[in-house]
């Protein structure tokens, strides 16, 4: 992990708004510039299954925190994430900065793995953000472009946010339907005629 993670405040609890990851964490990171407190590591997610995240990214409350290269590929050794259709505009004041992606984590080789309840959000700058934040503003603005003379690389890097979700959602009803956790409880019963409900 980071250098400042043995530093932090008693009682720090890390829960950052999706803003909050785009601008402050990744905009630097990408820019190059130190990012204070410093717990955030990089992992190559290709390496690393999500239950193995614990000891290596930053957890934070039930989810884990981590920087990695953007990929084409997110395969693992045992499964693979496959992205969903949700998609949304992380914006900071009226600003488009950021894009969030939700991902789902199988087990197996694509296209054949199994659901699990593992989901991730990826969190990507869009393009131009970077150069367009470091030329407008105030002084600090001003500073940030100064003391950021490297070449800026606002697609080379993501930040995600991984947890565990607490329904099981990938159990499906006999006609492909998708269950909810309320579903899945009523259908667990042998014979619901049997359920004495009061008067």
């Amino acid at each position: 992990m980071g250098e400042g993670t043995t530093n932090l405040p008693p009682g720090f609890h890390f829960f950052p708004s999706d803003q909050e990851l785009v601008v402050h964490f990744l905009h630097r990171k990408a820019a190059r510039l130190p990012c204070q407190p410093d717990i955030i590591p990089t992992i190559d997610l290709r390496y690393c299954d999500p239950w193995d995240l614990n000891g290596k990214a930053f957890q934070g409350g039930k989810y884990w925190y981590f920087f990695t290269h953007r990929v084409q590929n997110r395969e693992t050794a045992n499964g693979y994430w496959k992205p969903t259709d949700m998609e949304e505009s992380i914006t900071s004041g009226d600003i488009d900065v950021g894009l969030k992606r939700t991902l789902i984590f199988y087990v197996g080789e694509p296209p054949e793995g199994m659901k699990t309840n593992w989901v991730m959000h990826e969190y990507h700058l869009l393009d131009g953000v970077l150069s367009s934040a470091s030329s407008s503003g105030g002084s600090s603005r001003r500073s940030l472009k100064k003391r950021s003379n490297t070449r800026m690389e606002p697609n080379k890097w993501i930040i995600c946010r991984v947890y565990e979700s607490s329904c099981a959602s990938q159990n499906f009803h006999d006609d492909g339907l998708e269950l909810s956790c309320l579903d899945e409880v009523f259908l667990s019963f042998d014979d619901l005629d049997e359920v004495s409900l009061p008067k």
